[in-house]
């Protein structure tokens, strides 16, 4: 058994990174490219690289069957759908499995079963893990009305076919519901052709807390830990560390232990991380969903166990049993990761494509970059603004601060504008640094002092 040649089914830092993967494994590497992508460095890096489209991933990355063709023209064995597009469609995998590919992740009826999101609040609740107070499916703006009279204010509708915080509204009054249930029910339908929504009770001071999981055929589930993804705007991830430093550990166990058992429950296999909300006020911890794909994230967790999640996905997709149990997981440090952006923060996160006339990333002890860039590549338009993930170690959590600062310092780019000054400025925050962020302090407070003095 074991994979021989696979093919990548995305674009970016993350084929890059699915790449190295295969190098290490031995496993020869298929890039499916865009038009627009023709000259990626993933296209230069794998063995082989076939346009499956024009610019538009509708017309590319998102073209199942063109996707499948084209690995099964190339004598692929596998397909790795890596993160966005087509990593969460149980179709997709599906369509694999009818063409004798191996899909690296979970199985069609472990995505359906997580991918919708009130199916798997029901799935914990039934286990008894604890779940945010709300309500199923809300068929009209009355419904949420009278549990806003019931339950109280404020609360969040949330889309039940997706995430990356399409289809959430907060509502804080009964004169909000009527037009917040509306947006996002508009919202969901337009993101995940699906307008459902749901209710949750809205946790004022949160922070965003998830478990890295990882599964074989076998039913051997493990978890490497917590990651803390709390800075964030607007529901979207910005920086992301590994450990949490807010929860104890008897949270982090409890986390854990709740995480493997909701796994091992639908039969999971392959990397996939269970979110939590975890409660300031309180100090409890409510499940939210499961990611059933390899995260952006991801590599916080390996630079603080020393596990290749990427590789792994590959071992275990090919039949091997997972290398490691889990009393040989052992967290040691801590690590960052800044999302490095082609965007404007200080206009409103505006996208920033183009060519970049000079790129020269940070270099040292301690100091990771994935990225797909190189000076004079442009940028293009057409998809996901991130041109890069920094990320640094350090023995403990000021030090990987320290270490973070004089990377972005000395990360050097030019010929578009990049969240590069902005996350100079999270590091610089005396709340950043004391640990006083919740998943609400970008919009509520750094942004306004970001834009105020002239970022």
């Amino acid at each position: 058994m074991g994979i021989k040649r696979l093919f990548v089914a995305n674009r970016g830092e993350i084929a890059v990174r699915i790449i190295h993967a295969c190098r290490k494994l031995g496993v020869e590497a298929v890039v499916g490219v865009s038009d627009a992508d023709r000259k990626s460095m993933a296209a230069t890096m794998a063995d082989r690289a076939v346009c499956i489209g024009p610019a538009p991933a509708s017309e590319s990355y998102l073209k199942m069957a063109a996707v499948v063709m084209a690995a099964k023209g190339t004598g692929c064995d596998a397909v790795h759908p890596g993160y966005g597009f087509l990593s969460e469609r149980a179709a997709f995998q599906r369509l694999c499995a009818e063409h004798g590919l191996t899909f690296v992740g979970p199985s069609a009826m472990a995505i359906e079963s997580m991918g919708d999101k009130l199916n798997a609040r029901r799935t914990a609740a039934e286990l008894g893990i604890p779940t945010v107070p709300g309500t199923d499916h809300v068929k009209a703006a009355q419904d949420a009305v009278a549990f806003g009279k019931r339950a109280g204010y404020p609360f969040l509708f949330k889309a039940s076919a997706g995430g990356g915080g399409r289809g959430m509204r907060v509502v804080r009054s009964a004169d909000e519901v009527a037009g917040a249930f509306e947006g996002a029910s508009a919202e969901a339908r337009a993101a995940f052709g699906d307008p459902t929504l749901f209710i949750e009770r809205f946790i004022e001071r949160a922070r965003h807390v998830e478990i890295q999981i990882i599964a074989d055929g076998q039913g051997n589930v493990v978890h490497l830990g917590e990651r803390d993804c709390s800075t964030q705007r607007r529901h979207q991830k910005l920086i992301e560390e590994a450990p949490s430093p807010v929860i104890t550990h008897e949270m982090r166990a409890g986390m854990g232990e709740a995480a493997v058992r909701l796994a091992k429950h639908v039969g999971y296999a392959n990397a996939g991380t269970v979110e939590f909300i975890v409660d300031l006020d309180t100090k409890n911890f409510y499940f939210l969903e499961v990611n059933t794909r390899i995260q952006v994230e991801h590599p916080v967790t390996e630079m603080v166990t020393g596990v290749d999640l990427v590789a792994e996905q590959i071992k275990v997709a090919g039949g091997a049993a997972l290398s490691f149990q889990q009393s040989d997981v052992q967290t040691k440090g801590h690590a960052l990761e800044c999302r490095i952006n082609a965007e404007m923060p200080e206009r409103d996160f505006m996208p920033s494509p183009g060519t970049l006339t000079a790129w020269q990333p940070p270099l040292g002890a301690g100091i990771r970059v994935d990225s797909h860039c190189y000076p004079g590549y442009f940028v293009p338009p057409f998809y996901d603004s991130m041109i890069a993930k920094l990320i640094t170690y350090g023995r403990d959590r000021a030090e990987a601060v320290a270490t973070m600062s004089g990377a972005l310092k000395n990360f050097q780019v030019s010929g578009i504008h990049t969240t590069i000054p902005f996350h100079q400025a999270v590091m610089a925050h005396d709340d950043f640094v004391h640990n006083r962020v919740t998943t609400r302090w970008v919009e509520q407070t750094f942004m306004q002092q970001f834009t105020r003095n002239g970022a």
